[in-house]
């Protein structure tokens, strides 16, 4: 099954009350929408929670596409794990890598399907992004 699925975070104060969202978009052009929230978390958190979240919910493997503006998110999961990984968890400074736990989950649901990570820029007129992001921000109410 071919899904798509865009995923946004926002934080209130950083750290603040946090919001995640996600649009889930199957073949068939059903549409689900999540979301949730967290007190005294950070952004970056929230844009983790966001595909950690939608990737749960699909429980066939599948053929996913995760659109995200988050940089952090893509690069991370993308490109600077594998060296995360390698060093015991620690980033090119040698200190430990933030959100590991969540990292950690992310990366073991990422091997249960066949993810395509792709950038989009943030409120540039993109139908799904700008709903994710109302969503997320909703939940930092």
């Amino acid at each position: 099954m071919k899904i798509k699925i865009y995923t946004d975070g926002a934080c209130s104060g950083n750290p603040g009350k946090g919001g995640w969202a996600a649009i889930i978009l199957t073949i068939n052009t059903e549409q689900l929408s999540i979301s949730g929230n967290e007190n005294n978390t950070t952004n970056n958190r929230m844009e983790l929670m966001a595909p950690i979240m939608a990737l749960k919910k699909i429980k066939k493997r599948s053929e996913i596409t995760i659109f995200t503006d988050s940089k952090y998110v893509k690069d991370g999961i993308t490109e600077w794990i594998k060296k995360w990984k390698l060093n015991n968890w620690k980033n090119a400074n040698k200190r430990p890598v933030k959100n590991k736990d969540l990292w950690v989950k992310l990366d073991n649901y990422c091997k249960k399907h066949k993810v395509v990570w792709k950038w989009v820029k943030a409120h540039a007129g993109n139908k799904y992004n700008n709903l994710v992001d109302e969503l997320a921000v909703s939940q930092t109410k």
